[in-house]
């Protein structure tokens, strides 16, 4: 278990009795500095409200147990309109959607395919592309998207 998963781990609970999900958790780093981000979801919504209740309730939960040994910034926020989807679990939630599909390689001379999601399995994405079924693999796919509209 990587340090991610402890901190996805811990702070789960805190998100899931506030009645949102957890959508993901990430560590990146941006011009120098270190960013923990926490994507919240429900069925309503995100507000800003939401993202200011998690975050003092994660920023104490964090502060208390310490898993992060260096300095960095928490921000919490909705996964937005366009969110990305990174698991099995938000390809299941949107299948059927309209998905933008970005590749570190080459397929059929594109990087970018525009299409419904239509199934996936552990080495492939199927999409609607142009009409055709499509199977793009999963080690060419550097990120989907949402569209942006549903």
């Amino acid at each position: 278990m990587n340090n991610i998963d402890k901190i996805t781990e811990l702070i789960k609970s805190v998100v899931n009795e506030n009645g949102y999900e957890l959508y993901h958790v990430e560590m990146v780093k941006e011009d120098g500095d270190n960013y923990l981000r926490v994507y919240i979801d429900n069925q309503e919504g995100i507000s800003l409200d939401d993202c200011v209740k998690v975050s003092k309730q994660v920023s104490n939960l964090l502060d208390e147990e310490d898993p992060i040994t260096f300095s960095y910034y928490l921000e919490v926020s909705s996964p937005g309109i366009e969110r990305e989807l990174y698991n099995n679990k938000h390809l299941e939630k949107y299948m059927g959607y309209d998905v933008n599909i970005k590749l570190n390689k080459l397929l059929n001379g594109k990087k970018k395919y525009e299409g419904i999601l239509i199934g996936f399995s552990d080495d492939t994405v199927r999409i609607n592309f142009e009409g055709n079924d499509m199977d793009v693999p999963r080690t060419k796919i550097s990120s989907i998207n949402l569209k942006g509209e549903y």
